[in-house]
């Protein structure tokens, strides 16, 4: 069982990997955030999310409000007690210059998203499933 921290702006696909992730079984908590500031305030566990612990695989869309997906991703791969959070760049960009410059900033993996559905809830049981059955993750 893992805790997975999904930083997505957009409801339907919220709702899409939620219910990827609640399919699968593995996934034993989902925290959800909108924007890149929020994803910052719970990894820190700034107000509201002072209890929050910290998850073991980050989904982080590029596009987002406030603070830029890549912006967040450098704060995470630069701090020693966040970098080893695996994160996973699940974006509708497929720009390489966006897949290059995720890479350059130590994103574990960068996927596209698909916009059919069910291939969308596909790619995300086959990140949750690597991450779980195949990977082995630090404990925290």
């Amino acid at each position: 069982m893992i805790a997975v921290l999904l930083v997505e702006d957009d409801p339907g696909d919220v709702l899409m990997a939620r219910e990827a992730l609640e399919e699968t079984g593995v996934t034993s908590r989902l925290n959800v955030v909108g924007d890149g500031s929020e994803a910052l305030d719970f990894l820190y566990r700034r107000p509201p999310y002072q209890d929050a612990q910290l998850p073991d695989l980050i989904l982080l869309d590029l596009n987002l409000p406030k603070m830029h997906g890549r912006e967040v991703l450098q704060v995470v791969k630069e701090d020693a007690g966040l970098r080893q959070i695996p994160v996973v760049v699940l974006t509708t960009s497929e720009a390489e210059e966006d897949v290059l410059r995720s890479y350059d900033l130590h994103a574990n993996a960068y996927v596209t998203k698909p916009v059919d559905f069910e291939r969308f809830i596909s790619v995300v049981r086959q990140i949750d499933d690597f991450f779980v059955s195949v990977v082995r993750l630090p404990r925290r």
